[in-house]
C-alpha cells in the first residue's frame, strides 16, 4: 500500500490486526503526516499505531505532535516503550517535552533516562525557561582548524548521521572554542589536502546559552541562518539552536501579542486545553476594566446633557463618532505594535511616527467628514430628519470626524511608544483599550465642536 492509503483504511487494518500492512502503508510517509494520521485515529488505535513505527520514526513522529497529546500518549505506552522513546527523542524536543509536563511527571520520566542522557537533560533544563539554552542540542558536527579538508569530510561522514544538522559546521579550538563555522557546501569544494584553516574567514555569529528566545529567532532571521551556535560566557561551544526551533518560537510570541492586542492576557496552554476559570480569569479582568473606562464615556454623556435635550439630534451621530475615533486609534496602534515587534521603529522614531499620523489622522478624518457631510445633504427629508439647520450639524458632524480620528491616531500610535518607555510590552495597549480610551475623550471633541456651530441656534 502506497501513500495515499486514508486514515480509515488504516484504522481497518489496525482493527483487524493486519500490522504488516499499517507498517506498509505508512512507510513512506513524512513524519508530520504520521503524527496528522495518529491524531485522527481513536484513542485505543493511537498507541497500536506508535508502537509499530521503528524507535528513530517513533520519536520523529512524537516531536510533532502536541503537549497534550504527548502527554496521554506516554501515559498508553509501557515503562520500557517510553524508556525507549526518551532515548531516541532529540535533546532539545525531550527538554520541550519535559517542560509541558508536571513537575512530577517530569521527575519519573527523568529517572527513565539512562545517566548520559541524564545529566544532559537535567543540563538544559538548569537554564532560564525563556532562554536559548532550553532550546539548543548538543547533537552537531565540530572540527579542529589544524585538521585537512579531507580529514574533516571523513569525520563528518562519520558523526554527521547523528547531527541535528550539517548544513554548518563548527570549528573549535583545542579548548572546545568556537573560531568559526563554514558552510558544508565551501568544505566538499574545497582541495582535499588543504588545511581547514585555509577556507576560515573567523567570521560567525552565535548565541549565548541566556540569550532570550525571542532574540534567538530575530539574529537567526537577520543573518538567514538555519542554525546558529551556542556558547557559554568563555565562548565553549555548547550546542545549536535550529530554525524548527526558532519558528516554534515566533508563532508563540506572535500568538501572545495577538492575544494580548485583543485585551486577552496571554493563555498559557492551547485555546482547549485552557479551562473554563482560567479562561475567565484571563478575560475577564481586562473587559471589566474596559468596562469602568466605558462608564467614563456615559459621564461624558452626563455632562452634556443639557446640550443633548436641547439638540436630540446630535445624538444620531454618537455612534458614528466613537466608532470613527476608537476604529482609527485601533489601526494606528496594531500598525505601530507590530512594526515594534519588527524591529522597522524605536523608540527615537516617536517624533517621525507623531508627525505622520497627525497628517494621516487629519486625511482621514477629512474624508470620513465629507462622506458624513454628503450623508447629511443628500438624504431625502433631511428638513424633517435633521431639522431646519441641517447644514450647520453637517458641519459639525464632519468637523468632530476630523478631529476625533485624528486623535484616534493620535493616541492609538503613541500609547505603544509610551508602554515601551515605561518597560511595559506594547501589545497591552490593545485595540480595545485604545477604544475605550478614545471614546470618552471622542465624546468631548464632538459636543465641543457642537456649542460652536450650534450656538445660537439649536444650542
Amino acid at each position: 500500500m502506497l501513500k495515499e492509503l486514508l486514515g480509515p483504511d488504516i484504522q481497518e487494518l489496525i482493527r483487524s490486526k493486519a500490522y504488516s500492512g499499517v507498517k506498509d502503508g505508512v512507510s513512506e510517509w513524512e513524519a508530520p503526516e504520521v503524527a496528522d494520521l495518529l491524531l485522527s485515529l481513536p484513542e485505543e488505535d493511537q498507541p497500536i499505531l506508535f508502537r509499530l513505527l521503528s524507535r528513530r520514526r517513533a520519536a520523529e513522529v512524537f516531536a510533532y505532535l502536541p503537549p497534550d497529546e504527548q502527554e496521554r500518549l506516554l501515559q498508553s505506552l509501557t515503562t520500557e516503550n517510553v524508556r525507549v522513546l526518551l532515548h531516541e527523542l532529540a535533546p532539545d524536543d525531550r527538554t520541550e517535552l519535559f517542560e509541558e509536563l508536571p513537575a512530577q511527571a517530569t521527575q519519573q520520566l527523568l529517572s527513565l533516562l539512562p545517566p548520559e542522557d541524564l545529566k544532559e537533560a537535567r543540563q538544559l533544563l538548569g537554564y532560564p525557561e525563556e532562554s536559548v539554552g532550553r532550546l539548543m542540542t548538543p547533537e552537531y558536527v565540530a572540527i579542529r582548524p589544524e585538521w585537512t579538508i579531507g580529514k574533516a569530510l571523513e569525520h563528518l561522514r562519520k558523526f554527521g548521521k547523528d547531527a541535528e544538522t550539517v548544513n554548518l559546521v563548527y570549528v573549535v579550538d583545542d579548548q572546545g572554542k568556537l573560531v568559526d563555522d563554514i558552510r558544508l557546501r565551501k568544505l566538499i569544494l574545497a582541495d582535499p589536502s588543504e588545511a581547514v584553516a585555509s577556507i576560515m574567514d573567523s567570521h560567525f555569529v552565535s548565541l549565548s546559552a541566556y540569550d532570550d528566545r525571542e532574540f534567538a529567532a530575530k539574529q537567526m532571521q537577520k543573518y538567514d541562518r538555519v542554525a546558529l551556535p551556542v556558547t557559554d560566557s568563555e565562548g565553549v561551544l555548547l550546542g545549536i539552536v535550529t530554525v524548527d526551533d526558532m519558528i516554534d518560537v515566533v508563532e508563540e510570541e506572535a500568538t501572545e501579542d495577538i492575544q494580548k492586542m485583543a485585551a486577552v492576557e496571554a493563555l498559557d496552554e492551547p485555546y482547549m486545553n485552557t479551562g473554563f476559570w482560567p479562561m475567565i480569569k484571563k478575560r475577564g479582568g481586562w473587559l471589566s476594566l474596559l468596562f469602568l473606562g466605558e462608564t467614563l464615556t456615559a459621564a461624558a454623556m452626563g455632562y452634556f446633557e443639557h446640550e443633548i435635550q436641547r439638540a436630540v439630534v446630535l445624538t444620531l451621530f454618537v455612534p458614528l463618532i466613537i466608532s470613527s475615533g476608537g476604529n482609527s486609534g485601533s489601526q494606528a496602534a496594531s500598525l505601530v505594535i507590530r512594526a515594534m515587534a519588527l524591529e522597522e521603529i524605536r523608540l527615537r522614531d516617536w517624533w517621525r511616527v507623531m508627525r505622520r499620523e497627525i497628517f494621516s489622522g487629519l486625511t482621514l478624518g477629512a474624508i470620513l467628514g465629507a462622506i458624513g457631510m454628503m450623508q447629511i445633504l443628500l438624504w431625502p427629508n433631511r428638513d424633517t430628519r435633521y431639522g431646519e439647520h441641517f447644514f450647520l450639524v453637517g458641519c459639525t458632524l464632519s468637523f468632530s470626524l476630523i478631529g476625533v480620528v485624528m486623535w484616534g491616531t493620535l493616541v492609538g500610535s503613541m500609547l505603544p511608544f509610551m508602554l515601551r518607555r515605561l518597560g511595559f510590552d506594547p501589545a497591552v495597549s490593545s485595540a480595545p483599550f485604545v477604544a475605550t480610551l478614545v471614546d470618552v475623550t471622542g465624546l468631548i471633541i464632538y459636543f465641543s465642536v457642537a456649542l460652536l456651530f450650534l450656538s445660537g441656534t439649536l444650542l
